[in-house]
């Protein structure tokens, strides 16, 4: 059995120390742990956790290439979520990275990349394809029994293909960004282009439907989330369209006001290249950061006006997440940056972590 010990919650407690003009970050203990999937130079797998100075805690190979990481709020596991149509996924011990369990979704389903786990520490939902009615979206419930995931039933996202869940911040509301686009099992083709469904909704943990928004164009696949603590949702999007087409790729709900195009110019949309990868809000400095891949580009925006922050060029920029200074972004071809926000001018610095094969998704997990 696992020995039970909480895990800190709230802000990154970071002290500074200055060298050579940078202002480097020291954590008072041992420092964030950033997880992320990660493969090496003959395509390996791995699940692995990192410090941001750079010192590897573990990295263990698994079966199949993962795609977002989540956390139990009480114990030292975290599991990893296979990347679609992937049927695996790996509850992991933080402590030393050994793989305590492979999940395997049931036949007929395949997961999405991304689960959540309820505040209570019981449950886990997991985006899921029905592959017998292609596309048709679920969250598939698994309970911990003695620390380990057992299935317990699904429940309806209302909608097709769906990709990231979260919370709302009363823990018990889930957001759901449902794709819209139908795929067959272990398969990533596209089947219903021309009648995509993508869908904002809001639920709850018994499946019964609270919400479900849209945006203008049809073919903007809602993909990522970010939530802030004031209820905020901001929506990353894959736009499915003519490559001529300008598409709105953030999106927002701010609280009691109906989900739509964040502003962004359209210089940013059209070198976004129709695809954006992970999406993060800093709740204290009130921005939002977006990565965009395959376009290279890092973009930084002030979350209440709209004003854009940072537009950054970073080779295959991929998973970002929040610290208390700014945010740190790993990348699939270079090395992984932490930004400094804490000024109008935004700083960039180099992390000494591992170049590249990174993942389009980071967790950041307080020691």
């Amino acid at each position: 059995m696992l020995r039970r010990q909480a895990l800190a919650l709230g802000s990154l407690l970071l002290s500074a120390v200055t060298l050579g003009g940078w202002t480097l970050f020291r954590q008072k203990e041992s420092g964030p742990l950033l997880l992320s999937a990660r493969d090496d130079a003959d395509g390996k797998h791995y699940a692995v956790g990192y410090r941001l100075d750079g010192k590897a805690v573990f990295a263990t190979e698994v079966r199949l290439r993962c795609h977002d990481i989540i956390n139990h709020p009480t114990l030292p596991l975290a599991v990893f979520i296979a990347r679609r149509p992937g049927t695996e996924s790996y509850l992991i011990d933080l402590r030393d990275g050994r793989l305590l369990q492979t999940v395997v979704s049931p036949p007929g389903r395949h997961f999405y990349g991304h689960a959540v786990i309820h505040q209570q520490g019981e449950w886990l939902y997991a985006t899921e394809n029905d592959t017998r009615d292609p596309g048709r979206g679920v969250l598939g419930a698994y309970r911990f029994v003695n620390e380990r995931l057992v299935r317990d039933g699904e429940v309806s996202t209302h909608g097709i293909g769906p990709h990231q869940v979260s919370w709302m911040p009363d823990g018990e509301t889930l957001i759901v960004a449902n794709g819209g686009i139908r795929t067959e099992a272990e398969s990533r083709v596209e089947m219903n282009l021309d009648a995509m469904q993508p869908s904002l909704v809001l639920m709850k943990r018994d499946g019964t439907l609270l919400s479900k928004e849209t945006l203008a164009q049809p073919m903007n696949s809602v993909r990522h989330l970010a939530v802030a603590r004031d209820g905020t949702i901001v929506a990353g999007q894959q736009f499915m369209g003519d490559a001529q087409e300008t598409a709105e790729l953030l999106a927002i709900k701010r609280p009691g006001q109906p989900f739509q195009a964040f502003p962004v110019a359209e210089a940013q949309l059209r070198a976004m290249n129709h695809y954006t990868a992970s999406v993060a809000i800093h709740d204290d400095l009130r921005l939002v950061a977006l990565t965009a891949p395959r376009a290279n580009r890092l973009f930084i925006w002030d979350l209440d006006s709209g004003a854009l922050r940072l537009d950054a060029s970073m080779p295959d920029c991929a998973g970002v997440g929040a610290v208390s200074e700014g945010f740190v972004v790993t990348s699939g071809q270079g090395r992984c940056r932490f930004y400094d926000c804490r000024q109008p001018d935004l700083q960039a610095r180099p992390l000494d972590l591992p170049s590249a094969f990174w993942d389009n998704h980071l967790h950041l997990q307080v020691a």
